[in-house]
């Protein structure tokens, strides 16, 4: 990826109403924009949810992108925390297929890395785990040599750092 395009992290405080996340994708997915994460929830206002979008662009596009969400009546705020100091945070839950020769090894790799088994059976453990994208690329970088049979992914969540 070349410096003029990376990857945004944009927070969108919206109406907590019927349509809203599929008029706020197509407004994305129209100027062929891939949207690498998408996550959604209510905030302290269950009147509101934040959406938590992350693309790839230049900042040029990205200006346009910000101003047509600006445009739309259920939004409320955006803002692109790329620009900001922000933390982030995304939930992996899998399962890893294990036997008793490398069960020990696999258990020591998720304890270094604070991966968390919620069940554990005779050929899998089911394992949760919460971290920044760093985390998760270095737990998944540790685990590659062992049988991952399922795996699902929140997507990141983000918020601004206060100044």
């Amino acid at each position: 990826m070349s410096d003029k395009f990376k990857k945004h992290i944009i927070s969108v405080l919206v109406e907590n109403r019927f349509g809203v996340l599929a008029h706020i994708s197509s407004l994305f997915s129209a100027r062929g924009f891939n949207i690498d994460s998408l996550t959604v929830g209510e905030t302290e206002d269950s009147s509101m949810s934040r959406m938590t979008i992350v693309v790839t662009g230049d900042d040029r596009t990205l200006e346009q992108v910000d101003k047509q969400l600006n445009r739309l009546i259920d939004v409320i705020r955006v803002d692109d925390l790329t620009k900001k100091g922000f933390v982030d945070r995304e939930l992996v839950l899998f399962k890893v297929k294990v036997s008793s020769a490398n069960l020990k090894k696999i258990k020591e790799v998720l304890r270094k890395n604070k991966a968390k088994v919620f069940d554990e059976k005779n050929e899998t453990l089911s394992v949760e785990f919460c971290g920044d994208s760093s985390q998760v690329e270095k737990l998944f970088k540790e685990i590659s040599n062992y049988k991952l049979r399922e795996m699902t992914r929140t997507g990141k969540l983000a918020i601004a750092k206060e100044k």
